[in-house]
C-alpha cells in the first residue's frame, strides 16, 4: 500500500509544460527530445523538505543541460533504463551521482530511464558542517560525483537512500513527520560521512582541530552576554554548533563545560567589581554584584568565589581597602 498524496508534478507529453515544471523544482535547463520520439514524462514529488524526494521519467530518448547547478545539491539514483552523466566536460561510469552547486553538468537518458532524484539545499550541508566543525565552510563543500557502489559506506548510504523512498511512499510517513525528519539528517550525515569532499578530512579529524574556533566563539559569547541570563542552548547557538559538539569542546580543549567557563566568566567580573567598591570607585554592595553576575543565592556565591579566589567576597574587601 502506498500513499495517495504523492504530488504528479506533470505527466504527458509536451515539452514545454515539463520543462517548465522540472525548471521550477530544480533549476532553468535545457531538454531535448531526440530524433523522432514523443514524451511519455511522469514527473512526482515524493517528499519535500531538508531532503527532497522526486521520481522522473521523459519515455523517450532525451538530452539534458542545465548548466551549472545553483544552491542545491542533486543526487541521481537510477532505477531503470540507461544514461550518461557529465560533469565539468567529464563522463561520469554507470553508477549513481551527486552534483553540486558551481558544476557544470549535462545528462542523456533513454526512452526506458526512470531516475529518483534527492535534492539537498546546499545550506543543509553547510549549516551540518558548522554544526559538526564549529566554523562555516565558507564555500559549499564539492563532492566526487560518483558514488561507486563498491565503496561499503557509499553501498550502505545508498541502501539507507531507498529506504527512506520506500518510507516516504507509505501510509506511515504523513504520520510521522518527526520519521521522515531523522531519515533526512541521516542522509546528510551519511552523505558527509561515506562520500569524499574538500571537507573530508577535517571531519576525520585528519586537518586542524576541528572545534577551537567554536570553543573560541563561545569563549567570546559568554563574555559578551555573562550579565545576562543566558543558557548553554544559547551559547551553543551563538557559537553555531550543536550542544553535543559544545560540550565536546569544552571538555576536550579547556577541561571545563560551558557553565561552568560561564560562571567563572561571572565570577571574575564579580571580583573585579569587588575591587572597584574597596578602591572607592563604586559604592555596590555585595548584594547588588552578585545579582548583577547572576548569582541569586548569596550562599551558593560566596562558594563559589571562595572557591575561585581562595577567600569569600568580603575580605577581598577588606585587602583592597
Amino acid at each position: 500500500m502506498t500513499r495517495s498524496d504523492i504530488v504528479l508534478l506533470y505527466g504527458g507529453d509536451s515539452v514545454e509544460q515539463l520543462h517548465r515544471a522540472v525548471s521550477e523544482r530544480f533549476a532553468p535547463h535545457q531538454l531535448t527530445v531526440l530524433g523522432d520520439q514523443r514524451l511519455n514524462a511522469r514527473f512526482s514529488c515524493i517528499h519535500e523538505g531538508a531532503v527532497s524526494l522526486y521520481e522522473l521519467g521523459y519515455g523517450a530518448d532525451v538530452r539534458v543541460h542545465p548548466g551549472e547547478l545553483p544552491d542545491f545539491y542533486n543526487i541521481q539514483l537510477p532505477v531503470s533504463g540507461t544514461g550518461t552523466v557529465t560533469v565539468n566536460g567529464a563522463p561520469l561510469p554507470p553508477e549513481p551521482s551527486v552534483i553540486g552547486p558551481g558544476a557544470s553538468v549535462s545528462m542523456t537518458w533513454n526512452a526506458a530511464a526512470f531516475n529518483r532524484i534527492l535534492v539537498i539545499p546546499s545550506r543543509s550541508l553547510e549549516l551540518d558542517l558548522e554544526a559538526r566543525l564549529g566554523d562555516s565552510p565558507g564555500t559549499p563543500p564539492r563532492f566526487n560525483p560518483v558514488l561507486d557502489s563498491r565503496n561499503p559506506a557509499v553501498r550502505a548510504w545508498l541502501e539507507l537512500a531507498r529506504a527512506f523512498h520506500d518510507f516516504a511512499v507509505s501510509p506511515l510517513a504523513p504520520r510521522s513527520p518527526l520519521a521522515l525528519g531523522h531519515f533526512e539528517r541521516l542522509l546528510i550525515d551519511g552523505l558527509l560521512d561515506a562520500q569524499p569532499h574538500t571537507r573530508s578530512d577535517a571531519l576525520s579529524g585528519r586537518g586542524p582541530t576541528p572545534l577551537s574556533t567554536a570553543v573560541r566563539r563561545a569563549a567570546a559569547f559568554c563574555e559578551e552576554h555573562a550579565h545576562e541570563a543566558i543558557s548553554v542552548a544559547d551559547i551553543a547557538r551563538g557559537a553555531r554548533v550543536s550542544l553535543h559538539s559544545l560540550r565536546a569542546g569544552f571538555r576536550g580543549q579547556l577541561n571545563t563545560t560551558p557553565l561552568a567557563f560561564l560562571r567563572r566568566v561571572r565570577l571574575d567580573n564579580a571580583h573585579r567589581d569587588l575591587l572597584a567598591v574597596a578602591e572607592g570607585r563604586s559604592s555596590d554592595t555585595v548584594t547588588d554584584i552578585a545579582c548583577r553576575w547572576g548569582f541569586t543565592h548569596l550562599g551558593r556565591f560566596s562558594a563559589h568565589y571562595r572557591e575561585a579566589y581562595g577567600r569569600p567576597p568580603s575580605e577581598t574587601l577588606r585587602r583592597a581597602s
